[in-house]
This record gives C-alpha cells, structure tokens and sequence, in this order.
C-alpha cells in the first residue's frame, strides 16, 4: 500500500511538473507571438503613414519629390523615397520602409495625372434651361459645376457630385432622379483653360499635325478611321490620302491647327484627335458624320486595349445628315475645352432615335441634343450615355488633366 502511495504520489507530480512546463511554454509563445506582432504592426503601421504622408504631399504640390529620409516614427524610422516610373505619362512611384526593432515592411503606390476623361460626364455650365429627363440614363462618374437640372425620373448609376444642388423641373415629389451610386453636393472642380497645350505639344513632338489655313486656304478636316489605317483629305469631294497610323503617330496624337474637323470611323489602337479655331468663332470644332467607334468594343473583349479621345477648342457636334437619322454610335471620351458636345439642329432635326455613347463626354457648357415635352423627346436625341469602365485606369494618349494625382495600386 506504501508503494503505491509513494508511486501515485511521484506520478502526480510528474504531471504537474510537465503539466506546468507546458504552461510555460505556452505563456512565452504566447507572449513572443505578442511581441512578434506588435512589432510587425509598428514596422507596418510606420511604412504606411509615410506611404500617406507622401502621397499627400503629391496631391498639394505635384512637383514634391522630396522624400522622408531615417525619420523617427512611433520609435522606429521612416525612409520613403519618390519616383518617376514613365516620365511621358508622368507616373510616379512611392516606396515607403518602415523599420521596427529590426522587422522592415515596405509599401509601394502608384501616381498617376487624374485625366477628365475618367468621368462618364462633366459640364461647368448646364446650359441654362437643359433638363435631364425620364428617357436619359448615364453610367459611370457624374459631375457638374453647376446645377443639376432634373425632370422626371433620369438614372445615374455612378456617383452623382454638383458644386451646386438639385433644380426640379416641378418639384421635389413628381421629378425623383435615381442616383443609383450616391450623390455629393459642395464638390468643386475648375475645368481648365489650357487643356489643349500638352496635346498639342505632344502632336508636334512625335504625333501627326495638320495644319490650317495654309497658303491653299485649307481651314476643314475631314477624316476617315479605317482600322489602323486613316483617310484624311482637305475638300468635300477630294480623293482621300490614306496613311498608316502606327507610323504616322507613334504616340498617338493627331492634331489639326486652326481647323474645323470632320470624321467617323472605326478607331483600332489607341488615339487622340484634337484641334484649335483659327478666328473668333470659327474653327475649333469636331463634326461627327457618322459613327465613331472601336475596332475591339470592350463590352464584347475583355482585353481590349483601343481607346480614343476628342479633344475640342470648341464643340463637337453630331453632324445633321441622313447617316445620323437613326442613331449615333460613339466609343470616346469627348472633351469641350469653350464649347460643348450636342446635335446640329437638335430642335429643328426629326427625331433621330440614341446617342449610344460608350465613354465619357466632358465640357464647359452642356449644349443640346434634342427637344422634349412630357409624350417624349419630339427631335434631335435620346441619351444613352453609358461609361467605359477602363477610364478609371486608362486615357487617351495625352488627354487633358485635372492638374491634380490619383493612387491607381497599392503595393504591401
């Protein structure tokens, strides 16, 4: 019975002591795994707020390239440098360390120019007496300078933003817009003046410049897209020239001095067309005589990689012919720098069905496209404005910007 007393009693304490060193062991890994990761946190939390801190001194000043160096932060050190990745896009890198009891973690974002053509829609000036209707819809990013003038029930699936507020064409109770990805209002964003100088410039570097009002007394434009190919000529029934795009703009820019541009087409690559007036009024303008459309329709190609942009001094009109009698298909993003995008002779033109625009249209002053009354639209357009969701990572080549950056990855 002694034995095994004494032998119940030298278990038992075999136990507990194994029983307790297991304790231990648990309680200091627990404790390591607490310190292991506090201080993953602290290295991470330091590469972080520099990432932050830099990225916001970008948005103030996009010239700031200074960079933190062995900066002391929440105990650790701080290092974020700044750089250029594509000088011609103008895309800068941020790579920010942070360094904590000896755990370094790094943080990498990516900057690009915020371009107006990430917008579905833009307009400083709403035109006055212009109402959004129960027959229009618009996808993607919506802003204007001005008010917001609805009648009915129009929808907004993206994000509606006004510096101003809502006008009702009745009130409040019988005109409900749907805005289907919310609404701001207070949001204040200038379109600027000089939209056209990088465009140009670039034209001139390594694009395709046209240039009018020469000693021939060429002052119109008209272009043709044919795949990568392009049909331009100077007079209504000249023989067309045909170019081979690739070559002729490289950096895809074309451009055309003191003109007034006509064209359609299918686009394949990525391009750009623009064009200045050349006195007072005149000149400046972009006609659309027909369909403008991509040569891979990226609702139908996941990959697609063509993207064109229109780039006005003036306006850009849906040209008043028979081609456009039954509906416009338009694949660009339209930018108005005086002007803005409507339909030649919206109120005395018959009705002539949608304005399939695949896109984004931004301008200074929101111009007709048709008439209405409450049976409908009674001439010129419906609107079918709906948004190319690439634009929020892609432009047309040297599209105007709105002078500020936009954080397009971040890397941890």
């Amino acid at each position: 019975m002694g034995k095994l007393s004494l032998y119940l009693v030298l278990g038992f304490s075999s136990l507990f002591l194994m029983l307790g060193h297991n304790s231990n062991v648990i309680s200091n890994r627990a404790v390591d795994n607490m310190v292991e990761y506090n201080t993953n946190t602290v290295a991470y939390n330091i590469a972080v707020s520099g990432a932050n801190m830099a990225a916001n001194e970008i948005f103030m000043d996009n010239k700031w390239n200074i960079g933190y160096d062995d900066i002391s932060f929440l105990d650790g050190t701080m290092n974020t440098t700044v750089e250029v990745v594509d000088p011609v896009r103008d895309i800068k890198k941020i790579i920010s360390k942070g360094d904590y009891r000896g755990v370094t973690k790094t943080i990498e974002v990516t900057l690009q120019p915020s371009k107006f053509s990430k917008f579905a829609y833009y307009s400083n000036d709403e035109g006055g007496n212009i109402w959004w209707t129960s027959e229009d819809t618009v996808w993607g990013p919506f802003h204007t300078q001005d008010y917001l003038r609805v009648s009915g029930t129009p929808v907004f699936y993206g994000k509606v933003s006004t510096k101003k507020s809502i006008k009702y064409y009745s009130n409040s109770k019988v005109d409900k817009p749907k805005f289907l990805g919310g609404y701001e209002q207070g949001v204040n964003l200038a379109l600027p003046s000089d939209g056209l100088d990088v465009l140009q410039a670039d034209a001139t570097d390594d694009g395709l410049v046209f240039q009018g009002k020469d000693p021939k007394g060429n002052d119109t434009l008209y272009l043709t897209f044919n795949g990568d190919s392009l049909k331009y000529r100077y007079k209504y029934n000249s023989k067309d020239t045909s170019i081979y795009l690739p070559n002729a703009s490289p950096n895809g820019v074309i451009f055309a001095e003191k003109m007034t541009v006509r064209m359609k087409g299918v686009v394949k690559g990525q391009y750009t067309v623009g064009c200045t007036k050349y006195s007072g009024s005149k000149g400046g303008n972009i006609y659309l005589d027909d369909n403008i459309v991509l040569y891979h329709n990226p609702l139908e190609y996941t990959n697609a990689i063509d993207i064109f942009g229109i780039v006005a001094q003036q306006n850009v009109y849906i040209t008043d012919n028979a081609a456009n009698r039954n509906d416009i298909n338009i694949d660009a993003s339209i930018f108005c720098e005086n002007g803005g995008f409507g339909a030649e002779n919206y109120d005395k033109r018959p009705f002539s069905g949608n304005i399939n625009l695949l896109g984004g249209i931004i301008q200074n002053e929101r111009l007709p496209v048709g008439t209405f009354s409450k049976s409908g639209t009674q001439t010129g357009f419906n609107k079918r404005y709906k948004y190319d969701i690439r634009l929020l990572q892609m432009y047309p080549p040297s599209f105007p910007n709105t002078g500020e950056y936009e954080i397009v990855s971040w890397y941890e």
